[in-house]
């Protein structure tokens, strides 16, 4: 069981090692296998003749009453807690005219009975009494969990007279550290000592977790076999976990022998079905305490673990009431933002104290929002994409980042640690936590890189080394608490719900606004196809007057020709009205668009203002589009007559028309050396009626740039302007360069 080939890992095989079959046990007991019914021996250790003082012939399985046990009534007693359902029977018994201590626990296999003989000088009631009640005195004193820890030292050493007595305390990650020491100074102190969580295997840490005392009474002693060796109820070797004599693994009896100690005891500290820590007794020569020391060593462990879960509880009950009040400020406050990320924002101190952070970030919609201190914004941007990846459900935490995420080493000093919490199952949506490395030495109890070797036959050997040795600990932050946890997971709740609330009222007020446009539209279109009408037959009847009474005075004459010329523009600013409100909806007809053909059918239509004009034209190339062939001329024509127009009255005018492919879209400008405008009104010139010039200098109604603005959003893409006064004015507008599935809603 402890040999392997020389290519295997030696920590791989003393992990995968069955301790709980070892199929021998300790010699100083003996141990029957009977089965539940007919009280059958079906195994037994090999010495039981010299424990029990008669051999059990197994060969020949014959009843338990059946074996000469000279008895005071020990097998009656054992078939009444056969028949109660009791777990496990403990008590003494005088056997052929020795005293014994016998216990028994049900098993899968059967009754497993075990004797011990019990020496004389055993402690009397009164002293484990007197010691129980010293040690109840000093818990009831609300000792802390440093002070309990000695105390059950001190108290377990007095007991048992064990040379050095520790107590351990597992790390998350297994590793162990004794907080506590009691000793004669024979052994050397471990106090403060680490040790890695190879020296006790997962298996072993299991086997503590469910049998919480182990006696190991001489390290040197030869394990006595089972017979047979397969336990006959079920041909399977026999299940020894919770056996008090259970043989241990040679290596660990080479690790005993190593360290110096001659004999053991390990009462386990269990907390919440968890083990937390062990109370460790080593003493320099072979020692078994007697069942009723071991029996009060294992009601101190019950009772340190009982008060070390009390407190701990009690800390983190308090810790967790001081966070919950910050998140009580913190969520009042997100309350009253106008979004999360504002209300983070607005609240750094209580966001970082929520979970004792150094740093905090929000990241969302690909822009990292930060607190305190935390690395650059680009990195958090890479560790929210890499958190998408882990599937978190509703939080992550570690104390080196660096280990998990290789680029968490480049930002160690300011994240080794990382609490976060998702806010998105869709986008890397992330509200992060951070906290700075700390830096400290740790000193182990020997080097923990040489745990454990294999010789050249492959046979497993712990290390021989307990000398002190020093590691610096680097790129490691204090670990999360649980307290902590649970507050960044009731946050991310509360935000959760914030994030929902705020998602209603964005819909709630899109519905409005969608009803709001499409009752404007509608109302626009009504009034504006009413409008057209009069107006037209304002402008008729005003020259129907002139040419019948052309005796008119020439003012009158001129009287009636701006009557015509305001009916003109009125009828001209309803059709645009009208044509602008059926744009919101239209449905675009999208195809690949020839730039330079809309170009082309532009300038004709631009020919009668044209003459008399002299304008450098400068068409630059014009790649294809994708869109609504005549929206998009529309869009065109709009912003080259406002170039036009503006560039009346300028001696020598430039127009330039140009395009540039792009990945998903075309670039184009265009640009004029006309009249320009102050970039502080840049906001209105896009605004349906708004103008920068008297109407009186240049004709038109304030439509054409809303309306360009409009068809080029609804085809998904952007339109900028920029000009100085008196120099000119350009301006630049992206369109699809090939299909994008379906088009924007009205924007």
């Amino acid at each position: 069981m402890t040999h392997a080939p020389s290519s295997v890992d030696p920590l791989e095989v003393c992990a995968r090692e069955q301790i709980h079959i070892s199929g021998g046990i300790q010699p100083h007991g003996a141990l029957v296998v009977v089965t539940p019914e007919e009280f059958r021996v079906v195994q037994a250790s090999a010495n039981c003749g010299e424990i029990l003082g008669f051999p059990v012939d197994v060969l020949t399985p014959s009843a338990l009453e059946a074996l000469p046990w000279e008895e005071d009534g020990f097998c009656p007693a054992l078939r009444q807690w056969a028949k109660s359902g009791d777990s496990q029977y403990f008590k003494t018994h005088c056997l052929r005219g020795q005293w014994v201590n016998v216990s028994a626990h049900r098993a899968r296999q059967g009754l497993i009975l075990e004797f011990e003989p019990a020496p004389e000088g055993a402690a009397q009631p009164d002293a484990l009494y007197g010691a129980l009640r010293g040690f109840l005195e000093v818990t009831e004193t609300g000792a802390t969990v440093p002070e309990l820890a000695r105390a059950a030292a001190t108290y377990v050493r007095h007991l048992t007279g064990f040379s050095r007595v520790l107590v351990y305390r597992f790390e998350p990650d297994w590793n162990g550290v004794v907080i506590a020491e009691d000793g004669d100074g024979t052994l050397p102190s471990y106090l403060d000592l680490r040790f890695p969580a190879s020296d006790i295997p997962a298996q072993a840490r299991q086997l503590y977790g469910s049998n919480r005392l182990r006696l190991i009474g001489a390290s040197d002693y030869t394990p006595v076999p089972l017979q047979p060796v397969l336990c006959p109820t079920d041909g399977a070797p026999l299940d020894l976990s919770f056996s008090v004599l259970r043989s241990v693994s040679p290596v660990h009896l080479d690790y005993m022998r190593n360290m110096g100690t001659a004999a053991s005891m390990s009462i386990s500290i269990v907390i919440a079905n968890r083990l937390w820590g062990l109370i460790s007794c080593h003493h320099t020569a072979p020692r078994h305490p007697t069942a009723d020391v071991r029996a009060a060593c294992d009601f101190i462990g019950r009772i340190v673990a009982q008060q070390i879960d009390a407190r701990e509880r009690a800390q983190e009950s308090e810790e967790r009431l001081r966070l919950h009040r910050i998140e009580t400020e913190l969520v009042a406050q997100l309350a009253r933002a106008s979004t999360l990320q504002s209300g983070l924002a607005e609240s750094a101190v209580p966001w970082l104290a929520l979970v004792n952070a150094d740093g905090a970030a929000v990241v969302s919609e690909g822009v990292a929002l930060t607190a305190g201190t935390t690395p650059g914004a680009d990195l958090i941007l890479e560790l929210a994409d890499w958190l998408m990846t882990q599937k978190i459900d509703q939080i992550y935490a570690t104390d080196a980042l660096g280990e998990v995420w290789p680029k968490g080493r480049e930002i160690a000093g300011v994240a080794s640690g990382l609490l976060a919490v998702p806010i998105s199952r869709i986008h890397p949506s992330f509200i992060l936590w951070f906290r700075k490395e700390l830096v400290r030495t740790v000193t182990w109890g020997g080097d923990p890189r040489t745990a454990k070797h294999a010789d050249a036959d492959g046979r497993l050997h712990p290390r021989r080394s307990f000398e002190q040795w020093k590691e610096l600990v680097r790129k490691r932050a204090l670990p999360w608490r649980e307290a902590e946890r649970l507050s960044a997971t009731e946050f991310r709740a509360s935000v959760m719900n914030f994030v929902l609330q705020r998602a209603e009222e964005r819909a709630q007020l899109t519905d409005e606004l969608q009803r709001s446009n499409k009752e404007l539209e509608a109302f626009s279109y009504s009034i504006s196809h009413d409008l057209r009408a009069p107006f037209r037959h304002i402008a008729g009847y005003a020259q129907l007057l002139a040419e019948e009474e052309p005796g008119l005075k020439p003012l009158s004459h001129h009287y009636l020709e701006g009557i015509k010329r305001a009916a003109v523009s009125a009828g001209q600013l309803v059709d645009d009205l009208l044509h602008f409100s059926q744009l919101g909806r239209a449905h675009l007809k999208m195809a690949r668009v020839d730039m330079v053909k809309v170009m082309e059918e532009v300038r004709f239509s631009l020919d009668t203002d044209l003459e008399g004009r002299d304008i450098e034209w400068e068409i630059g190339e014009l790649p294809p589009c994708w869109g609504d062939a005549t929206l998009v001329r529309q869009a065109l024509f709009n912003l080259v007559e406002n170039a036009v127009k503006y560039t009346r009255g300028i001696e020598k005018a430039r127009i330039r028309v140009s395009g540039t492919r792009g990945a998903d879209e075309v670039v184009f400008t265009v640009a004029d050396n006309g009249v320009g405008f102050d970039m502080a009104y840049c906001g209105k010139l896009f605004q349906v009626f708004q103008r920068l010039h008297r109407q009186e200098e240049y004709e038109g109604t304030g439509i054409g740039l809303a309306l360009a603005k409009r068809i080029i959003d609804r085809h998904g893409g952007t339109i900028l302007a920029n000009g100085t006064v008196g120099v000119g004015a350009s301006f630049t507008f992206t369109l699809p360069s090939q299909p994008k599935g379906k088009p924007r809603a009205d924007a």
